[in-house]
């Protein structure tokens, strides 16, 4: 599991990267705006696994036992 958040949270930066590249080089505005909100949905769903609860929990610890 926790390979998975890994290779999301790298994917999300590569977005980002991406995006940035399209907007300023090649004009290509709704490209980017969407490559960012992937990113953006990417990275709340790895926070929402590896985030702690009140008890101190993660999802990403529940999956492990």
């Amino acid at each position: 599991m926790e390979t998975a958040l890994s290779l999301l949270v790298l994917t999300a930066l590569a977005l980002v990267g991406g995006a940035i590249y399209l907007w300023r080089s090649r004009g290509l505005v709704r490209q980017a705006v969407l490559m960012l909100v992937l990113a953006a949905v990417m990275a709340v769903n790895v926070a929402i696994w590896a985030l702690p609860d009140e008890q101190g929990r993660t999802l990403v610890g529940a999956v492990g036992e």
